[in-house]
C-alpha cells in the first residue's frame, strides 16, 4: 500500500504553496473540470494538491502534521531561514534527524535529513 494522494485546503493557496515550495516542492497551478483552481505537487507517487477551503468551511484544518525527507537538509534549513520561517534546532531522534516547522497555516511540518 502506498499514500497516492493528499489534499490540503487553504484560505491562502498561493502562501501555501510558496511555502513548500521552499522545500524542493515544484507545483502546477489547474484544475480538473470544474473543481477549483489549485496547486499540484508529485512527490515520488504520491500527489499534494493545495485547494482553496471548500464551501462549508471557515478555516483550515491545522491539525494534519506532514513530514519529508529531503536530500539537500541544510540548504532548506537556509531557504527556510531567508524566508523567515521558525523552526526548531534540528535533532537526532528515533526516527532520524530532524527538524520541526511549521506552515503559514500553522500545520506541524517534519523535515527529514535523508
Amino acid at each position: 500500500m502506498q499514500i497516492k494522494l493528499i489534499v490540503i485546503r487553504t484560505n491562502e493557496p498561493e502562501k501555501l504553496a510558496n511555502f513548500y515550495s521552499l522545500l524542493g516542492l515544484v507545483f502546477e497551478y489547474h484544475q480538473h473540470g470544474n473543481s477549483p483552481f489549485h496547486y499540484s505537487a508529485v512527490i515520488g507517487e504520491t500527489v499534494l494538491e493545495i485547494y482553496p477551503l471548500a464551501k462549508n468551511q471557515t478555516e483550515p484544518d491545522k491539525h494534519l502534521r506532514l513530514g519529508f525527507t529531503v536530500d539537500n537538509f541544510e540548504q532548506i534549513l537556509e531557504k527556510l531561514r531567508q524566508n523567515e520561517v521558525i523552526f526548531s534546532a534540528p535533532t537526532n531522534t528515533a526516527f532520524g534527524f530532524l527538524t520541526l516547522a511549521s506552515d503559514p497555516d500553522g500545520r506541524k511540518i517534519e523535515i527529514y535529513r535523508k
